[in-house]
């Protein structure tokens, strides 16, 4: 566990990442990291049952993010409030991927370095761990990570085909400081 998850994942390019990034992603044991958000849910009827599956958060407008990595052994838990909303995921790697269980889905990302920002791709996805779901429903899955005006940055976009938009979510961050 000497190296970070993201450090494992991206080999030499999590080198390159710019330092606030890193920081985000090297957390030694647990940190809380704070900062704002907004969140826009799609429209469809069906979009209010997927988002209950997964836990995503209601939408709102300059809501209060918090962010607690919890890093272990087995990989790192993010433990994320959207104002009073959690929203907790597990994350670990295997053969050079990232995986994240979000309530009842798994995900397998292929994770990139571009121009200092790392984009997620959704590979596969499965449903209760076990029910693989088509890999055509994800391919507009964008997940954006970045360093930008002094903050890290944000950005997750689903879209599904028939639903259309399902959830868009995007903010900063800064690392939170100790109560005194």
């Amino acid at each position: 566990m000497n190296r970070p998850l993201f450090g494992r994942v991206l080999g030499a390019a999590f080198g390159q990442l710019p330092p606030l990034l890193r920081a985000l992603h090297s957390v030694p044991r647990r940190q809380a990291w704070r900062g704002q958000g907004r969140v826009r849910r799609g429209e469809h009827w069906l979009v209010a049952p997927c988002a209950w599956l997964a836990r995503l958060p209601p939408s709102a407008d300059a809501v209060p993010v918090t962010v607690e990595f919890v890093v272990d052994e087995g990989g790192e838990c993010w433990n994320r409030r959207f104002g009073a909303a959690p929203m907790a995921s597990r994350l670990w790697q295997r053969d050079g991927r990232l995986f994240e269980r979000l309530g009842a889905l798994r995900f397998r990302f292929a994770l990139q370095v571009v121009d200092g920002e790392i984009h997620w791709r959704a590979e596969r996805v499965w449903a209760f761990g076990v029910v693989p779901l088509p890999a055509a429903w994800f391919v507009q899955v964008r997940c954006r990570e970045r360093e930008h005006g002094g903050r890290y940055e944000f950005l997750v976009d689903v879209a599904l085909p028939l639903l259309g938009p399902l959830i868009r979510y995007e903010g900063w961050l800064l690392p939170a400081q100790e109560p005194a």
